[in-house]
């Protein structure tokens, strides 16, 4: 049997759209091209994509980014993406709920709600998700440090609504290992960090078999400054540092890899980024066949979210961005992206506003039901220039993965550690964003509206402006909460939380669920687990 004949005998059993398979023209078109003995969508390594019929069958999910203000204000932000034909949610933390700290906090005073949706306490999930049917919405929640608190809060306001947890669709981003390379919003030291992650890896593997525990993030190390070829590299490697944590505690590599998805860049470099996401694949399935022992195909295929990229957006000219935002998630969908998140044009200026939010959902719909594109997988596949840049990246990756090989002494997860201590990672980020930055600045590196074809007189169109009665909207409700709560009930689960931290062997997501459905805050988890973990601070890059 020919590669092209096991294609189709996995493309035939697969579901299928209702949609007409032809150009503008008429022209009709076939759902892949290539030799009868070439590789093919849904066939290790999976270059050419995860899934035989990729978007024959199913559209990426139409996944829009939001969170602000309170949870009231962002509830009614979510109601407007599904009116619009969204079809899934991701959530925004202000940086207050990033740093684990709560609205009260002498720090967060003037942060909160600013960035994103803040968050407290159980009260405020279930502000947030009010009149969803998290039964029936795949939400994706992006937190890092506090993600074991904000996963139990979204399992308790669930189950209080009739919907078990085994039920919940999702995607939680729990991707510590970036934040020391390239975000900086960690809490405690690297390894009690992936303890944390490697619970809930363990609690979503037994409980949860339909939700993402991990998005291994590679966007927020490009936004800092990376190359696509770092980009790459770095959020792989963190990813079979996860694996190697999930095994050591006593998991198969086959219980959980299927679940864990990834986070990419969609920059505006689109042939490179196309290349990135094709070489990711076939990197992962190599290695978590070969190094990992994978046995099931879904192990093997590396499944991405996808978010246009942020730090591309330019405030001059901002109308423009719709332009970068289109091109950024068409090579996006041509990579083969399983969700997609468009940004708003507005965002170099401030938190989007509702019209803008729009046009970035709309420009997805564009490309899904007017450009052709995704009638056809890996449409680019077989162009000299895509197969050589694919080639290119993976040899970039695989000389960073040896690095961290070496200096790991035999285990990558090893090797990122003494990456993020010797500062590595974040030497390597802050001198690609240095070298780019004397490109554009000299003038080699063209950004339309920033350094040529510049305007005198731009505009600058309305914006969602964060006042201050967002926070004490905020406090009061904190405030409530804590003055109507069973406070001996709080202080026995933050106990128990610290008994446990102390224990390697016990998973603390049991414990937190405990503590936040009495309404501990987030803050009051972060301290008692802090008493054993300690906190971390970074030791400057010279």
């Amino acid at each position: 049997m020919t590669s092209r004949d096991q294609w189709h005998e996995a493309y035939e059993s697969a579901p299928h759209r209702d949609v007409d398979a032809e150009t503008l023209s008429g022209v009709p078109v076939e759902p892949v091209y290539g030799p009868d003995d070439g590789e093919f969508p849904g066939q290790w390594p999976y270059t050419r994509g995860p899934y035989a019929s990729m978007y024959r069958s199913k559209l990426w999910t139409m996944r829009m980014f939001a969170g602000f203000g309170t949870p009231e204000d962002t509830n009614a932000r979510f109601k407007e993406i599904l009116r619009s034909g969204g079809d899934g949610l991701s959530t925004a933390f202000d940086l207050p709920t990033l740093m684990g700290r709560d609205s009260d906090d002498p720090r967060c005073v003037g942060e909160v709600g600013k960035a994103g949706v803040a968050v407290d306490t159980l009260a405020d999930m279930e502000d947030l998700y009010a009149d969803i049917n998290l039964g029936d919405v795949s939400t994706s929640m992006t937190i890092n440090s506090p993600a074991p608190m904000l996963l139990a809060m979204y399992v308790a306001v669930a189950e209080a609504n009739g919907v078990e947890r085994s039920q919940l669709s999702g995607t939680l981003q729990n991707d510590i290992l970036k934040e020391y390379q390239a975000q900086k919003e960690y809490i405690f030291p690297p390894r009690p960090s992936v303890r944390l992650v490697t619970d809930v890896i363990r609690f979503t593997s037994a409980e949860m078999p339909r939700w993402h525990p991990v998005s291994i993030s590679g966007y927020h190390i490009r936004e800092a400054g990376s190359t696509a070829a770092q980009e790459l590299a770095f959020t792989v490697a963190n990813g079979f540092a996860y694996v190697e944590a999930a095994m050591a505690a006593g998991l198969d590599v086959d219980d959980f890899a299927p679940r864990l998805s990834f986070f990419f860049n969609a920059h505006i470099d689109f042939f490179e980024e196309i290349g990135k996401y094709r070489a990711a694949r076939r990197i992962w399935a190599r290695w978590l066949r070969d190094r990992y022992g994978a046995k099931k195909e879904r192990s093997m295929q590396l499944r991405f979210h996808t978010q246009t990229a942020g730090v591309s957006l330019t405030a001059q000219q901002p109308e423009i961005n719709i332009a970068r935002v289109a091109i950024e998630a068409l090579a996006g969908v041509l990579g083969g992206t399983q969700s997609l998140h468009t940004d708003s044009f507005d965002e170099a200026l401030a938190l989007p506003t509702e019209k803008a939010v729009r046009i970035a959902l709309r420009t997805q719909q564009i490309v899904a039901h007017e450009t052709g594109a995704p009638l056809v997988a890996d449409p680019l596949g077989g162009s000299h220039y895509v197969e050589w840049m694919t080639d290119e990246m993976e040899r970039q990756a695989e000389a960073v993965f040896a690095h961290l090989d070496e200096i790991g002494h035999g285990s990558i997860l090893e090797g990122v550690y003494a990456g993020i201590e010797n500062g590595y990672f974040q030497g390597e980020i802050a001198e690609a964003a240095y070298t780019l930055e004397k490109k554009v600045n000299s003038g080699r590196r063209i950004v339309v509206g920033v350094n040529k074809f510049t305007e005198s007189d731009d505009e600058t169109p309305p914006i969602l402006s964060i006042g201050a009665e967002v926070e004490e909207r905020q406090l009061k409700r904190l405030r409530h909460v804590k003055t109507g709560r069973d406070q001996a009930a709080v202080d026995g689960s933050l106990r128990a939380i610290t008994t446990a931290a102390a224990d390697a062997t016990t998973n603390l997501m049991h414990p937190i669920l405990d503590a936040v459905r009495a309404y501990a805050t987030i803050g009051e988890i972060v301290s008692a687990l802090a008493t054993v973990f300690g906190r971390w601070t970074e030791d400057p890059v010279l």
